[in-house]
C-alpha cells in the first residue's frame, strides 16, 4: 500500500512534469524567438545565393543546361532512384532554361529584399532544390547547407524585420493610427488567434531545427576528425595548403605553410572549436568561440577558395547572436560615428585661433609671422599694433 511520502514524492514529480510542460509550451507559443537572426538568415542565404548564381551565370548552359554533360535525361534516371525533383528538367528547350535562370535570379533577390516573403520563402526553396538536384555533382558544402537552410526557412517568419514586408506592415500601422483592427466576431477572433499561435510555433520549431542543424554540422566535423591521424598530428593543415585544387594563392598558402607551429595550432583550435561548439551556447563563451569560428572561415574562403561555403558558414553562425545584439547595433554605429567625426580636426580651424583676433579687411598678411588673418572686427589690438608700418592699414 502507498504511504503518505510517496504519495507526496509522486504528486511533486507530476507538478514538475507539469510545470515542465507548460515552460516548453509558453517558450514555443508565447512569442517568436530570434527575428532578427532569422531575418539575417534570409538577407544572407538570398544573397548568397544570388551572387553564386550571377557568378555562374556565364557557365550557366554547360553546368545547368540542356546542353551540359549531365544531360536532363540522365538527371530523370537518377530523379527515379534519388527521389528528387527539378523544375530545369520539365523541359529540354533552351528558352524554358532561360526562363527558369532569369526566374532564379529574381526570387533570390526578392528574397534577400524581404517582398512577399511567405511565398517567396517557398520559391526559392523550390528554386534552391531544382538547381541543386539538376546538377548534384557539382555541388560542395556550401550548396548542401544553403539547401538545407532554404527548405528550414519556409517555416519561420524571417520577413518580420529587415525587409520589405516589415517596411509595409509599419506604414499600414502609421496610417491606420490607434484605431483598433480586432475583428468583432468572436470566431473571427479565435481563428485569427490560432492562426498567430500556428505561425509562432512553426517559427519557433524551425529556428530550434536550424540551431539544431549547425550544432550537428559542427559536432560530427570535430569527431570526425578527431579519428584521423593527421589531425592528431596536427599536419593536416599542412596537406590542406598543398592541394592544387585549392589553392587559389599559392605564394601566400606556402607562406602560411612556412610557420609549422602556427599551422599546428591552428588545426588542434579547429577540431576544439568544432567539438566544443554544441557546448557553449548557453553561456558567454560562446561570443569568443563564434568570433574564432568568424576567423576560421575567413581563413578558408581566403586561403581554400571556399567563399560560398565560408559565407553559407558565417551566415549559419548568425543563428546564435541574440535579439539584443542586432537591436544595438544601430546604436553602436552611431555612437562609433560621432567619436570619429569629434576626433576629426575641425576644417579652416588651427592650433591658438582662438587667440588671434579678426580683421577689418580680408587677406591681410603679416611679415613677421607669415599668417592669413580673417576679416572681421576693425578695432584689434593686432591690426593695429602688432603689424609692420607698411602693412598697416591707411586711414582716409
Amino acid at each position: 500500500m502507498e504511504t503518505e511520502a510517496q504519495r507526496t514524492v509522486s504528486a511533486d514529480t507530476d507538478r514538475w512534469i507539469a510545470a515542465r510542460i507548460n515552460a516548453v509550451w509558453e517558450l514555443l507559443t508565447a512569442r517568436p524567438v530570434s527575428l532578427y537572426a532569422a531575418s539575417v538568415l534570409r538577407i544572407g542565404y538570398g544573397m548568397l545565393y544570388l551572387l553564386f548564381l550571377l557568378r555562374e551565370f556565364p557557365h550557366r548552359a554547360e553546368i545547368w543546361g540542356p546542353g551540359s554533360a549531365w544531360t536532363p535525361a540522365l538527371a530523370r534516371q537518377l530523379f527515379e532512384q534519388t527521389g528528387w525533383f527539378s523544375i530545369l528538367t520539365l523541359s529540354d528547350s533552351r528558352t524554358y532554361f532561360e526562363l527558369c535562370y532569369v526566374l532564379a535570379l529574381v526570387t533570390a533577390a526578392l528574397f534577400m529584399l524581404g517582398w512577399r516573403t511567405r511565398v517567396l520563402s517557398v520559391l526559392f526553396a523550390v528554386v534552391v532544390t531544382s538547381f541543386h538536384a539538376r546538377a548534384i555533382f557539382m555541388t560542395d558544402g556550401g550548396d548542401n547547407l544553403i539547401l538545407l537552410m532554404a527548405l528550414y526557412l519556409v517555416l519561420t517568419a524571417c520577413g518580420r524585420r529587415w525587409s520589405l514586408d516589415a517596411r509595409r506592415d509599419r506604414l499600414k500601422t502609421i496610417r491606420a493610427g490607434n484605431a483598433s483592427d480586432r475583428p468583432r466576431s468572436p470566431f473571427v477572433r479565435q481563428l485569427r488567434d490560432a492562426r498567430i499561435t500556428l505561425v509562432t510555433v512553426m517559427h519557433n520549431c524551425g529556428m530550434f531545427v536550424i540551431a539544431a542543424q549547425i550544432c550537428f554540422l559542427y559536432g560530427s566535423a570535430g569527431l570526425y576528425k578527431v579519428q584521423g591521424p593527421s589531425w592528431s598530428s596536427g599536419t593536416a593543415l599542412h596537406y590542406v595548403l598543398n592541394l592544387e585544387l585549392f589553392r587559389p594563392w599559392p605564394v601566400l598558402s606556402h607562406f602560411v605553410d612556412e610557420h609549422t607551429l602556427v599551422v599546428a595550432i591552428a588545426g588542434y583550435m579547429t577540431v576544439l572549436l568544432q567539438v566544443a561548439f554544441p557546448f557553449v551556447l548557453f553561456g558567454r563563451l560562446k561570443y569568443p568561440v563564434l568570433a574564432m569560428l568568424l576567423c576560421m572561415h575567413i581563413g578558408i574562403a581566403v586561403l581554400m577558395g571556399l567563399p560560398l561555403f565560408s559565407g553559407a558558414m558565417i551566415t549559419a553562425d548568425a543563428t546564435f547572436l541574440p535579439d539584443r545584439f542586432y537591436t544595438s547595433l544601430p546604436h553602436l554605429c552611431r555612437r562609433a560615428m560621432r567619436r570619429t567625426d569629434s576626433r576629426r580636426p575641425v576644417l579652416g580651424r588651427v592650433a591658438g585661433a582662438e587667440t588671434v583676433p579678426a580683421q577689418g579687411k580680408p587677406g591681410v598678411i603679416d611679415s613677421k609671422f607669415r599668417e592669413i588673418l580673417p576679416a572681421g572686427r576693425k578695432d584689434t589690438k593686432l591690426a593695429t599694433g602688432h603689424l609692420s608700418p607698411e602693412a598697416r592699414p591707411k586711414s582716409g
